[in-house]
């Protein structure tokens, strides 16, 4: 309906519902579901696993998995743990966890801007044990086995007059990780699924993307180790609200003219504005602990191998 103007989303979940929409089956992705009724939790897995998937997609070959949990918004710890785990138990599908590895999480965003500051919550709310092994050893830390983590919270160019990836290469050559995690505030097509979805892939990330900013990305083939993406939608587009609100008031018309009159309301200005909840700072605060206490359970606990 919006001619050429495509709506921005950083979830390959969404971009499987618009070919969905148009009927449309694309050769070289998989996608498959799963539904937890007791925890309303959602699981989606979309692997594209061909060239010509990742053309029709737009993003790299790989796996993408969608945690879909409609109460992760709310301060309900109880149900917050339950996602750390989901998040710990899927991150051992994507991690050889029976090795020791060194693990580098990188916090993206801006940590000035409330919607951009989940990548630098969770790093901040992580348990780093590198410096404490590299140090004492393993029996400082009562354990026989234990992966290294290690943090940065690299800033955005406006602070630091560096691209991020520039910070992450020279950290990574410096400090020699066996796996990155990346972690980051995605945009999303759904108003629905703000705050409420976490999305990992073992792709990578690029940075700012959801927001029309592009940066150099965080994958495997620029930093030459295992690149891990995880992020939640914090914004949307708002085109798309828009769009969403006038549409069901246009079926009397034909798709020519749905264009023409959508054309002429959504004005330029309003593709590069985005739209957060007015309670997105709490939400933040909820999802970056949810999110570490993930990685905490995948990398200190056995929690992880559920």
């Amino acid at each position: 309906m919006l001619g050429n103007y495509r709506i921005r989303t950083d979830l390959a979940l969404e971009e499987t519902e618009r070919f969905s929409e148009e009927n449309v089956e694309i050769r070289g992705v998989e996608v498959s579901e799963s539904y937890d009724e007791e925890k309303d939790v959602r699981t989606t897995v979309v692997k594209i696993t061909t060239e010509n998937g990742a053309h029709a997609m737009g993003r790299p070959q790989g796996s993408y998995i969608t945690i879909e949990a409609p109460n992760l918004s709310l301060p309900d710890e109880d149900y917050h743990r339950e996602i750390s785990k989901e998040i710990a138990r899927h991150l051992a599908q994507l991690i050889d966890l029976d090795k020791e590895q060194s693990v580098l999480v990188v916090g993206l965003g801006n940590s000035a801007i409330t919607a951009d500051s989940l990548g630098p919550h969770v790093v901040e709310n992580l348990r780093m044990t590198r410096h404490v092994i590299r140090e004492y050893g393993l029996k400082s830390m009562g354990e026989e086995k234990m992966h290294q983590t290690s943090g940065i919270i690299p800033g955005v160019m406006a602070q630091t007059g560096m691209e991020t990836s520039e910070i992450v290469q020279g950290v990574v050559e410096e400090t020699k990780p066996d796996v990155v995690i990346a972690v980051d505030a995605l945009a999303a097509r759904s108003t629905r699924r703000l705050n409420r979805t976490i999305q990992i892939t073992d792709t990578g990330i690029n940075p700012g993307s959801g927001v029309g900013n592009h940066r150099n990305g965080l994958t495997e083939d620029n930093l030459h180790v295992k690149v891990i993406g995880i992020g939640v939608p914090t914004v949307v587009d708002a085109a798309t609200i828009v769009h969403d609100s006038m549409a069901h008031l246009l079926d009397a018309l034909d798709e020519r003219e749905q264009k023409e009159f959508l054309e002429e309301m959504i004005s330029p200005h309003l593709h590069s504005m985005f739209v957060t909840p007015k309670d997105v700072d709490e939400t933040v605060k909820y999802l970056s602990f949810t999110i570490s206490e993930g990685l905490n359970m995948a990398f200190l606990g056995e929690e992880a191998r559920v």
